[in-house]
């Protein structure tokens, strides 16, 4: 080998093996012994995940630097007015891309829910109201059917038309009971066209669903929904 790349590559191993060394050390001087010792820490860990989740490009050095001088009581690096403008900037800017970002989302969804009902409008079996909502009936039942001023008792299943399940009562394994005025207006609408002891597939557009508010983090602005619905009974 040649002599200059043997000691470029030997010079290469002791500068990582100083800064493995450097860093095993700092670790080794923070000692979590004393109760003050694992308050300061847990802060930290609280601390660190908030500024995790801004997913925000942090320095741990000036981090660090800040939170010295001011438990030291030192003259900050920053006027507190720069400080607040900083700030204040970053979340504007954060703000604005929240809102291009679900913008964009509500756009995408409205335009792929649209053209999923189109193609399922198409389909044996499929039905669609005045409203726009579809649904076919996967079990027919012989009971009576509920108004909305009535409380009805379901089993359920919903999912995303990309089949990304949401929510289930059968997960849970209990049925739930709700006033069917009570709820979004597919379900509202769906569920009253049901004899008790049907099951319907519902498919439900954004806006008899949640519209642009979308609903957790499974549920993106105008989404279109799919629920698997069982009415149980209707209850007095």
């Amino acid at each position: 080998m040649n002599k200059k790349i043997l000691v470029v590559a030997m010079l290469g191993l002791g500068l990582s093996a100083c800064n493995q060394a450097a860093e095993k050390s700092v670790e080794q001087t923070v000692a979590l012994d004393s109760e003050a010792q694992k308050f300061s820490y847990a802060m930290g860990m609280d601390v660190g995940k908030s500024l995790k989740n801004l997913d925000a490009e942090v320095d741990a050095d000036a981090f660090a630097l800040a939170v010295k001088d001011v438990l030291a009581g030192n003259e900050a690096k920053l006027p507190e007015e720069v400080a607040a403008n900083i700030k204040q900037t970053f979340f504007r800017k954060k703000q604005e891309e929240q809102m291009k970002k679900r913008q964009n989302a509500a756009a995408e969804n409205q335009a792929k829910g649209e053209k999923f009902l189109a193609e399922n409008a198409k389909k044996d079996g499929v039905k669609v109201t005045d409203s726009g909502l579809q649904y076919e009936v996967i079990k027919q039942g012989d009971g009576p059917k509920p108004t909305p001023e009535n409380t009805v008792k379901v089993h359920y299943k919903g999912t995303t038309i990309d089949g990304v399940e949401f929510d289930s009562s059968y997960s849970r394994g209990q049925p739930i009971s709700f006033p069917l005025n009570g709820v979004i207006k597919g379900w509202t609408e769906g569920v009253a066209l049901m004899p008790v002891g049907s099951k319907y597939r519902f498919f439900i557009p954004a806006e008899l669903a949640y519209g642009e508010r979308g609903a957790g983090a499974k549920i993106g602005p105008n989404s279109t929904l799919i629920f698997e619905v069982e009415l149980l009974a209707i209850e007095k």
